[in-house]
């Protein structure tokens, strides 16, 4: 822990030289941190996603985030990561030992981040949400509070001196991710990843870099022609 309250500031100070942040909606994230379990549940572009939203957290008291094991490969990042608080998990592998002990950390009051996606899109755009997530959540009683990170770039990635803007969505109740009748799981499930994705897409058409807000506008494609033909 010692190393955690050393390295958050000096990381901090160099992320905003790197950087240009700006964060939005504070208060839905001060709205979960009174000592109840919650689930911080962002969106994932670049390896420093985990970083950028824990600095600007800014917890005395480590946050957790579960990270693939392949970045713990290195022994100076996985060093690093564990500084940061960050827990190795085997993906799609059943690693239950993992999910267990973060769960009960989130039951005591510490926020868990976990990224729904279960790896980067690089794109920006969302990914396949996954039930990760919602199985801490659940098994913990915690609020999820929807995160959305966004650069300030052509192409929608983390480069060097962009801008950025890290998003705090309106948090979800944990009685919301409660799955009520066991008889219809995967449909309640559904609609629990639904919601969350419809909050992250809504944080990004209300936060987009203009330029972003332009190609995107490109790139839908336009309507079908439904002008009847004349045969030949």
């Amino acid at each position: 822990m010692l190393l955690y309250w050393i390295l958050l500031p000096i990381v901090w100070v160099l992320a905003h030289i790197l950087f240009r942040f700006e964060v939005i909606g504070r208060e839905n994230l001060k709205a979960v941190r009174d000592g109840r379990a919650y689930v911080i549940a962002p969106n994932h572009i670049a390896n420093l996603d985990p970083v950028l939203i824990a600095i600007t957290i800014f917890d005395w008291k480590r946050l957790r985030i579960l990270a693939k094991e392949e970045l713990f490969k290195n022994p100076l990042a996985g060093w690093f990561l564990r500084c940061m608080g960050a827990v190795s998990i085997e993906r799609g592998k059943g690693d239950t030992t993992t999910v267990e002990k973060l769960t009960n950390e989130c039951k005591n009051g510490t926020g868990i981040m976990i990224f729904p996606e279960g790896t980067r899109t690089k794109t920006g755009k969302l990914g396949v949400i996954k039930s990760g997530a919602f199985v801490i959540a659940a098994a913990s009683g915690a609020d999820m509070l929807p995160v959305r990170i966004i650069y300030g770039t052509k192409d929608g990635r983390l480069h060097l001196f962009c801008k950025l803007r890290i998003v705090f969505g309106e948090p979800i109740p944990a009685a919301d991710l409660q799955i009520r009748d066991q008889s219809h799981k995967m449909a309640e499930l559904r609609r629990m990843k639904n919601r969350l994705r419809d909050e992250l897409e809504q944080l990004l058409a209300d936060n987009a870099f203009a330029m972003r807000l332009a190609e995107t506008a490109a790139e839908e494609p336009t309507a079908p022609d439904d002008t009847p033909q004349l045969p030949e």
